[in-house]
């Protein structure tokens, strides 16, 4: 009796972009682009307002409030300013802690090294920030944070764009947003201290919309900065990103060329082959 062989199926993951050839292209332009396109908005008075209003602003008060929940403080960020809390409380931290501590459970089960490393990272970033820091430190910190976090979230914006091939952000176009805020609100943000740099007249001390003394007034004033030590801090954490951006990108690029040359699917948001 023959008994009949029965053929094998080659299983097939779905491809993770539709198109390689045309993702490389992507990956190569899409940052350099945004970044030329907020500089170029940035020379001229219209362009720069509305890149202040629309992108860096909403990314600035965003970097208070993360700072703020980071160091143990509630924190809501609105247009122009940022609601927080002038002393320390225990319902944000235990929040904030338990939202991360899923992160990592996410990431393990779904075995998404990245959101591994992000929770893991923030929940030691929070321990410094709720338990090392000294009061006076931590709302310095959190004053600081509008332009200095809001220079780290702006990157962060920007390198998403080569992650979550799977996710919506690549499925729903939302890396193309992501990488335009990003890059307009790291622009706008970075421009004010490059500039301060060479002319110590151009940091924005005095007073906001609305009567609040600026961040860097702030800074000076109540917690004792030195001018030019503020200026070099701002330069230096956005150089810094700068730096980790093009490690990430250099990454991206070399994953969708892979990508290309091989014909296999990467998801370079999980690091899977």
């Amino acid at each position: 009796m023959t008994v009949a062989k029965v053929p094998d199926f080659e299983i097939r993951e779905p491809p993770a972009v539709d198109d390689a050839g045309l993702e490389l292209k992507f990956c190569i332009a899409a940052i350099p682009a945004a970044l030329l396109l907020g500089i170029l908005f940035h020379l001229f008075p219209l362009g720069m307002f509305l890149q202040r209003n629309f992108f860096g602003m909403p990314v600035h008060e965003l970097g208070h409030a993360t700072t703020a929940w980071l160091c143990g403080h509630w924190a809501i960020p609105i247009m122009w300013k940022t609601l927080w809390g002038e002393e320390r409380g225990f319902v944000t931290p235990l929040l904030l802690c338990g939202g991360l501590a899923y992160l990592i459970y996410l990431g393990l089960k779904k075995e998404e090294k990245i959101l591994v490393v992000l929770g893991v990272a923030g929940i030691l970033v929070q321990a410094i920030g709720t338990l090392y820091l000294k009061q006076k430190t931590a709302i310095g910190m959190i004053v600081f944070g509008g332009d200095g976090m809001g220079l780290v979230i702006a990157t962060g914006l920007m390198a998403s764009f080569f992650f979550g091939k799977q996710t919506q952000l690549y499925k729903g176009s939302l890396r193309w947003g992501f990488v335009i805020i990003g890059a307009a609100a790291f622009v706008d943000m970075y421009s004010t201290w490059l500039s301060a740099l060479g002319d110590y007249g151009k940091i924005p001390f005095g007073e906001q919309e609305g009567g609040l003394l600026s961040d860097a007034t702030r800074l000076v004033d109540e917690h004792g900065w030195e001018a030019r030590a503020m200026v070099r801090r701002y330069v230096g954490l956005g150089a810094a990103c700068l730096v980790a951006l093009t490690g990430v990108y250099a990454y991206g690029v070399w994953q969708a060329w892979k990508a290309l040359e091989t014909g296999k699917p990467l998801d370079t948001w999980a690091g899977k082959k």
